[in-house]
């Protein structure tokens, strides 16, 4: 006898979600997402005047919001309050800017949040040191940055807060190849801002798996059985990271064909991967959750800013996630990041 068991399957509402704003009053805040990649990995001898041509296209935008692919000061404090959970070296330690200003992680960012509800248009060079000195205190190292580069070359000094040493540790984030701070806080200093928002997240992708090399074993296998379309299409983005002008890369990275391709292989690769374990199926799943939270965290930067201007620099790879769930939010648009680079 053959038992056969019955096959559920989830009723779906017929509520249409995407119309409710359609008569929304109000301007509604635009989202351009910028899909990178990581500066670390370009070739030595990278200038980062190859950036230039596309920070004026991105500053053509005007965002007024700037999110970055770094987690905040509140989750990396949270996890060296769960050091089980995330180990002891989930971030940077602020021991250096705590010793410099007597604040830590939670204090500054008080403290941070307090000063910026006073801060006048055009701050003082006083002013920037003692924000620079708190938003490393806060663990806030991309917007410290900005406001170092908001200095003239007379005024990056200690100072107000700022000591030799958090001097120092600014001259070395300044030598680093990172999109943070070379896209992000580069461009924020541009256009007058005063910060970054940091927005990763991997509370939700801190997987407890059994066994660390096996899962780190499949889940590449996995990715490896998908990549013949990728490794084509890495070829031109190696060839293009060597110009002069790393726009023609921005361009070619954040094509529809080439974030489909980055979306099949992280994805779709993984969830065909045969597996006792479930690893490459458990990744995705950690994938999806950190991207939800990563959108939410966006989404909290211009809550109170309805119709903002807001601009997220991420890893190539998230994008076509930030793309779908953020333009699910109501009086959202994504703006289309082809157009603006043209």
């Amino acid at each position: 006898m053959v038992l056969t068991l019955p096959i559920f399957t989830q009723a779906q509402t017929n509520i249409n979600l995407t119309t409710l704003d359609n008569a929304m009053t109000g301007p509604r805040t635009q989202v351009l997402v910028l899909g990178t990649v990581h500066l670390s990995e370009l070739p030595a001898g990278f200038d980062a005047k190859a950036l230039d041509p596309l920070l004026d296209q991105l500053a053509g935008f005007k965002p007024e919001i700037i999110t970055i692919e770094a987690l905040s000061g509140e989750e990396c404090d949270l996890a060296l309050r769960h050091p089980v959970k995330y180990g002891s070296d989930y971030c940077a330690a602020t021991t250096l800017a705590k010793t410099a200003t007597g604040l830590d992680v939670p204090a500054a960012m008080a403290a941070v949040d307090a000063m910026l509800k006073t801060l006048p248009t055009k701050p003082t060079p006083a002013q920037r040191r003692q924000l620079a000195a708190l938003f490393l205190a806060a663990n806030d190292r991309a917007s410290a940055y900005v406001q170092w580069l908001q200095l003239a070359s007379a005024e990056q000094r200690a100072g107000d807060g700022l000591t030799e040493t958090l001097v120092t540790m600014l001259g070395e984030i300044s030598q680093r190849n990172n999109e943070n701070y070379l896209i992000a806080a580069r461009l924020a200093a541009r256009l007058g801002l005063q910060r970054v928002f940091a927005t990763d997240n991997h509370t939700g992708d801190n997987i407890a798996y059994t066994d660390k090399d096996a899962f780190g074993r499949e889940v590449m296998a996995a990715w490896g059985a998908g990549r013949g379309a990728f490794d084509q299409r890495e070829t031109q983005v190696q060839a293009l990271t060597k110009a002069a002008d790393l726009l023609p890369l921005y361009r070619y990275i954040n094509e529809s064909a080439h974030l489909q391709v980055l979306a099949e292989v992280n994805v779709s690769a993984a969830l065909r991967a045969t597996s006792t374990t479930g690893y490459p199926q458990i990744w995705v799943s950690g994938w999806d959750i950190r991207n939800l939270r990563m959108v939410a965290n966006i989404a909290e930067t211009f809550r109170e800013q309805p119709g903002a201007r807001v601009l997220s620099v991420v890893g190539v790879s998230h994008k076509p996630w930030f793309d779908q769930w953020l333009g699910q939010l109501q009086g959202v648009d994504v703006v289309g990041v082809e157009a603006v680079l043209e």
